[in-house]
């Protein structure tokens, strides 16, 4: 093929991988943050308590943990892109299972979405660092904002298609079946790159080999990654039913947290180009903090009068820190194979200690029957999240021992 041939290829190339990741990304979150709003239903149906409730959101947390270290080794031996195919169909035969009748089912399908999620997880910003290492920051973006885009969606239009349009609460699950159906469409061209970035990766990890599992920086980046996912899924798994504490109906609540989520949308894009362009990420772990201690501290302080006002503080704080936590990945490596292993240790780890909260969260509220004493443990995340993010911000690769200076512009 001619020179003038290649140049004319690589623009569909790019086109076809950035539409893969964006309907990918989609997929991450909509089958977990439909499950909130919908808590109740199921509870009630399936005849559960708050704390087996909590691990319906708990199980794929565990499945990421247990999984997530395998990832980048799969993905060498047989290409990031068939693994990735693979996991989106076992992603959809996941979601059947799970809208299925009976308690059994619904475990059984969670952990197998779980561990597909999992999957695409780890991968996607390995792909993002080895297909786009100039412009990490806006694709992760991108790949953010579709996630979150769609999880905010999904927290939305659960109660309403379980409620109003009649499929109850497995029906309103399985209908992200279908997204993820067409998910496997888009992705089926890249198979076609397999060999070649196959042999990219293979030249990648002969030049610079990094054990992240020795480097504190990368526990650092670890220890960030739990703390804001703990968060995440505890307000993802209980914040409907804190809301209905406090007056406000399961419709209501579930549209507040979808407003949570839809408040971050911008950020999550924003976020991670600024970051990109810093020397250093400290001044927005610093915000993050403030941001997510002031809408807890409003959940339990403030006026109920302006608690849309705390759900969207939370939701910019928490869309900061997880965007934030993704750039970690790219920022702190040298190469594709490293950002792999170091997304592989950090949502092993991170995920681990994110399975805890909606568990303990709803066992805590079983035990005290009431969310004060979940929101006080909400707080105390904050402070450990500032704590590990200002040395996860450092301008440092894994492994180093002396700190480097990144490019300002272009990562």
């Amino acid at each position: 093929m001619s020179n003038k041939q290649n140049k004319k290829a690589v623009p569909s190339s790019i086109g076809l991988i950035i539409l893969g990741l964006i309907v990918i990304a989609a997929n991450l979150r909509a089958p977990l943050t439909s499950v909130g709003p919908l808590v109740s239903f199921i509870r009630d149906d399936v005849r559960i308590s708050n704390t087996l409730a909590g691990l319906i959101t708990t199980v794929p947390l565990l499945a990421f943990a247990l999984l997530s270290p395998l990832v980048p080794k799969l993905g060498r031996r047989y290409g990031d892109e068939r693994i990735i195919l693979i996991a989106l169909i076992f992603l959809t035969v996941g979601i059947v299972i799970r809208s299925l009748s009976g308690a059994a089912n619904l475990y059984i399908g969670t952990a197998i979405l779980g561990f597909a999620i999992a999957i695409c997880n780890v991968l996607l910003p390995s792909l993002i660092k080895r297909d786009f290492p100039n412009k990490i920051g806006s694709m992760t973006g991108i790949y953010s904002i579709s996630m979150c885009l769609f999880g905010a969606i999904a927290s939305g239009i659960s109660v309403p298609l379980a409620v109003n349009a009649g499929l109850k609460w497995q029906g309103a699950l399985g209908i992200w079946g279908i997204l993820s159906f067409v998910s496997i469409l888009c992705w089926l061209p890249q198979l076609r790159n397999q060999a070649k970035q196959t042999t990219t990766m293979s030249k990648q990890i002969a030049s610079k080999d990094v054990n992240v599992w020795k480097s504190p920086l990368a526990w650092q980046v670890t220890l960030f990654m739990g703390i804001q996912s703990m968060v995440f899924y505890v307000l993802i798994a209980w914040l409907p039913e804190i809301l209905k504490q406090q007056g406000i109906d399961s419709n209501q609540s579930g549209w507040y947290l979808s407003i949570m989520q839809l408040a971050l949308l911008p950020f999550t894009f924003i976020v991670p180009v600024i970051a990109g362009r810093m020397f250093s990420q400290r001044l927005l772990v610093v915000i993050i903090t403030i941001l997510l201690m002031t809408g807890t501290l409003g959940l339990l302080y403030g006026s109920s009068n302006i608690i849309l006002l705390w759900i969207i503080i939370l939701g910019i704080g928490g869309g900061c820190a997880f965007s934030l936590s993704m750039m970690f990945f790219g920022l702190r490596t040298e190469n594709a194979h490293q950002a792999a292993e170091l997304s592989g240790m950090a949502q092993s780890i991170g995920y681990l200690l994110a399975a805890i909260g909606p568990a303990l969260i709803g066992f805590l509220h079983d035990l005290t029957n009431s969310w004060n004493l979940p929101l006080f443990i909400l707080l105390g995340a904050s402070v450990l999240l500032f704590l590990v993010g200002i040395g996860a911000g450092r301008n440092r690769f894994v492994g180093s021992r002396n700190s480097y200076e990144l490019p300002q512009k272009g990562r």
